[in-house]
């Protein structure tokens, strides 16, 4: 077997615990002597460089300051241009110094083409090589003490080098440095992309978009695909977008201009089947209807064809990718309206899988490759074998199966190309469930890669209309990781390797305490403290029948899960104090705000109850006069200054601020008034019971007794 590398380089350095500095010149170790104890103060000790998604051949070796590099592009290509801007633009936000002409410098980086002949001589003499699955790509990269080489087949393997080269970069203590060492990368799967709800709520400006775009690509996402029911534009059909959460032409264009650069296909999905009832509400469309004002398109009406070919021929204008996306899953009002007479006649397979067939003739003349979800598999996996051969399919999968196997053979078998979805776990709860998320993308992808499937696609759905992408970086990162890396039979290996990269590699936290402040939020969802984290927990008024058996459930797992989240907060708040350099601020927020929120989940029940048990005794002691005081102060703990539903009041008021901070820090303003006005309510609800019991107090005062805690407002005692 061929040798592809050199052992020489691959030599172990920790910091804190004794440097290994190997094979290295006096000049070398003195400046390292020089740099490790600043190094050693950032609290984090590594034997390498914190890479993600993890290259598949690594060898590194020791750590060398770097203040001012030069970039070379001998062969000029625009592309590799583009990328050695996109190379200094990053050395220079760490504070290295990027050189534009000749002169001294402590390194020198050299983008190649593997053609040319410098690049040929460099591969040979590290006895280094490219293999044919390295062509679309691939690269390597060769890091010397002076001297970086990267080296690609393509324009996507020359910048997924740079990508790689940029996290080699370490900056500690506000030093910075570059791991020497050989790296030998190529993609598992051909497509690595997210899927991103544009249609639920939250819609991002443009600039977040674009810097969405920024951190896919340095993490080796090649597709993007914003999801639209009703929200993008249509020059021939725009009465359906709504004025300001929607994505006009011109937008789109400089969205997929700016998405080239960096080797990345925007491929929007719009429903052309189910999930239309935000188009279908209107009396324009309502012959295209299955059922009146309803979700699905009706297959057999005379304008549901050309309704389609109108907005898919606008999409292959403005977005010129291989495929269109025309989704076509959760299909349930088929057959229930306008079909019924043909689903109970047929069957609601072949229904379904002829309408699929209808679409596929009425956009042929577009020349793309169509990509719908796999429904078809779950509802009637015999009418699969009709579909045409060059669609392909996504079948999807948001929870743990102990296989996901059976969601792709069924594809896979009459010859049909199939990429995985699986899930961010992001919709409906404060805080993304991240170890749900690891959990599913594992397992979908370790399925995928096995069965022959060429995509992965994880899927993030604002469902609740409140979900904020800054709130999903975790799982969609992971996913990134899991698309590139070659799947491992041991699903608990690739999560173990990403989980300590995370906060180095996305916030530029070398300290640990994000990765930490990740690990306390986790807690609260799993383990013995995990306590229920759903939207509708922090939505939910503790003093209704529902918010009862909420606090029967869950009540003893308050405080550890409070606890956790609080330390979350406070990790999170110590590296924004002391941690210069420090990236993606505006996430950090949300992710503070998160903790925040599932803080207020547990306090609230705690306040109710302390508020019921701090009644029952009041209204006990009301008639004493020996007690009084007890009394006055239990009443007052309910409401005063200090009182319970103050709490409960300023806390939701102090999220509102948060939570729309974090909102305009990613989205447009529409939809937003939608989720204020529910922090609204439950600072009314709170405030209003503050002045009812105040009166009640007064009353009391005045010797005119106390009501039972019924009569008062509090539900029993759970």
């Amino acid at each position: 077997m061929k040798r592809f590398w050199q052992n020489k380089m691959h030599v172990k350095l920790r910091w804190c615990d004794g440097a290994k500095i190997g094979r290295a010149s006096g000049a070398l170790v003195m400046g390292l002597a020089m740099a490790l104890p600043a190094f050693c103060q950032s609290g984090l000790a590594t034997e390498g460089p914190l890479l993600s998604p993890r290259p598949r051949e690594v060898h590194t070796g020791v750590l060398v300051p770097v203040h001012s590099v030069q970039i070379s592009v001998p062969g000029g290509d625009g592309d590799d241009l583009f990328a050695a801007t996109n190379l200094g633009e990053e050395l220079e936000r760490d504070g290295i110094k990027v050189s534009p002409s000749a002169g001294p410098v402590d390194l020198t980086v050299t983008l190649y083409r593997e053609y040319s002949p410098a690049a040929q001589e460099l591969l040979a003499n590290e006895h280094l090589a490219f293999e044919p699955a390295m062509a679309a790509e691939g690269y390597i990269v060769v890091a010397k003490a002076h001297s970086v080489a990267i080296v690609g087949q393509s324009a996507a393997g020359v910048f997924y080098g740079v990508q790689t080269l940029k996290q080699l970069m370490s900056v500690g203590n506000g030093i910075p440095a570059i791991w020497t060492g050989t790296v030998r990368d190529w993609p598992a799967m051909k497509v690595r992309g997210v899927h991103d709800d544009l249609s639920r709520g939250p819609f991002p400006t443009l600039a977040f978009q674009k810097h969405q775009l920024d951190v896919f690509a340095a993490r080796k996402i090649n597709l993007y695909s914003p999801y639209f029911e009703h929200t993008l534009a249509y020059s021939g059909q725009p009465l359906a977008a709504p004025p300001g959460s929607s994505l006009s032409r011109a937008e789109a264009q400089e969205l997929v201009a700016y998405a080239t650069r960096l080797h990345i296909t925007v491929v929007p999905e719009q429903e052309a089947f189910g999930h239309l009832h935000h188009v279908l509400q209107y009396e324009k469309y309502s012959d295209l209807a299955e059922t009146p004002h309803g979700h699905v398109l009706a297959p057999g009406q005379a304008g549901s064809l050309p309704l389609i070919g109108s907005w898919f021929g606008h999409i292959a204008e403005d977005f010129p990718s291989p495929y269109l996306h025309i989704g076509a899953d959760e299909t349930f009002e088929l057959g229930t309206g306008r079909t019924k007479e043909d689903v109970t006649k047929r069957g609601l397979g072949p229904v379904y899988a002829d309408f699929l067939r209808s679409i596929h003739t009425e956009l042929a003349p577009l020349h793309k490759r169509l990509l719908f979800w796999g429904d078809v598999a779950w509802n009637d996996p015999s009418a699969i074998a009709g579909l045409p051969k060059d669609m392909i399919a996504i079948p999807w999968i948001y929870w743990h199966e102990d296989s996901y196997d059976a969601n792709i053979t069924p594809f896979a078998k009459v010859g049909i190309e199939t990429w995985v979805t699986p899930g961010d776990a992001n919709w409906n709860v404060v805080y993304p469930l991240g170890k749900a998320a690891l959990d599913n993308i594992s397992g979908f992808v370790e399925s995928g890669q096995r069965l022959g499937s060429t995509g992965e696609l994880t899927a993030v759905w604002d469902d609740d209309g409140e979900g904020l992408f800054n709130l999903d970086w975790y799982g969609v990162l992971y996913s990134a990781a899991a698309g590139w890396e070659p799947a491992k039979k041991d699903l608990t290996v690739l999560q173990a390797e990403y989980v300590p990269t995370f906060g180095a590699t996305f916030y530029h936290d070398l300290s640990g305490r994000i990765d930490e402040a990740q690990k306390e939020l986790i807690a609260t969802e799993v383990g013995p403290d995990a306590m229920d984290n759903a939207d509708q927990a922090f939505w939910l008024d503790p003093f209704s029948e529902a918010g009862a058996k909420w606090y029967a459930k869950f009540g003893p797992q308050i405080p550890g899960a409070r606890k956790h989240a609080e330390r979350a907060i406070e990790l999170i708040e110590f590296v924004k104090a002391d941690t210069p350099g420090l990236r993606e601020r505006e996430a950090l927020d949300a992710m503070e705000m998160g903790a925040r929120r599932i803080d207020l989940i547990g306090m609230k029940a705690q306040l109710a109850a302390e508020m019921q048990a701090a009644y029952k005794r009041a209204y006990e002691l009301k008639d004493d006069k020996n007690h009084s005081t007890e009394a006055r102060e239990l009443l007052y703990s309910i409401s005063s200054m200090n009182g319970r539903c103050q709490d409960l009041r300023d806390a939701y008021s102090m999220l509102k601020n948060l939570y729309k901070q974090a909102w305009l820090a990613e989205n447009r303003p529409y939809w937003l008034d939608n989720v204020l006005v529910r922090y609204d309510l439950r600072i009314e609800l709170w405030q209003r019971r503050a002045e009812e019991f105040n009166t009640l107090i007064d009353r009391w005062q005045d010797g005119r007794g106390l009501p039972t805690a019924t009569a008062a407002g509090f539900p029993a005692l759970p």
